[in-house]
């Protein structure tokens, strides 16, 4: 039986430092344990700030206007919102012009609950930047920003009911 080809690690070495996946992953990670240990006082992970504070607007979001907001799918926000509902932090409703339209909002508690967040946010958020020194957080931003969009602009084709790829 012929020997399974295999990769040279040189191979592995490259990929494990030039990998803006895997660079961009970890660092994600390390952030997530960071603010989740933040907002543990105000009874929130990172996840659930991030998803409260989209909800912070003047009038219920669609569950559209949320999704690209967070770069999430649907189904993963309709998840991420069920303890948030529980909890009585955010509500859905229907939409005045069309009924088929679900709406989110803040509740009374979950403007609370991000009025105590938001400082810890604040004060977490600006002791990582101070730590970041002689790196440009603005500039990581934009570098973030844009790799966001280039999802948004190169999304996967999906594999139709007759077997064909579409964008």
């Amino acid at each position: 039986m012929p020997a399974a080809p295999t990769i040279p690690f040189e191979a592995t070495a490259h990929v494990r430092d030039a990998c803006l996946c895997l660079h961009t992953q970890r660092a994600a990670r390390v952030l997530a344990r960071r603010f989740d240990e933040a907002l543990r006082p105000a009874g929130l992970t990172n996840g659930q700030f991030s998803l409260l504070m989209a909800l912070n607007r003047p009038k219920p979001a669609a569950m559209r206007e949320v999704v690209d907001l967070l770069g999430a799918d649907r189904t993963t926000l309709t998840a991420a919102l069920k303890p948030l509902v529980r909890r009585g932090l955010a509500q859905f409703h229907a939409d005045d012009a069309d009924s088929r339209v679900r709406r989110v909002a803040l509740t009374a508690a979950g403007h609370a609950c991000l009025t105590q967040a938001l400082p810890i946010w604040t004060e977490t958020h600006a002791a990582l930047e101070v730590e970041l020194d002689g790196a440009d957080p603005a500039r990581l931003r934009r570098d973030l920003q844009a790799l966001s969009k280039t999802g948004e602009a190169a999304a996967a084709p999906a594999l139709c009911d007759d077997g064909e790829t579409r964008p």
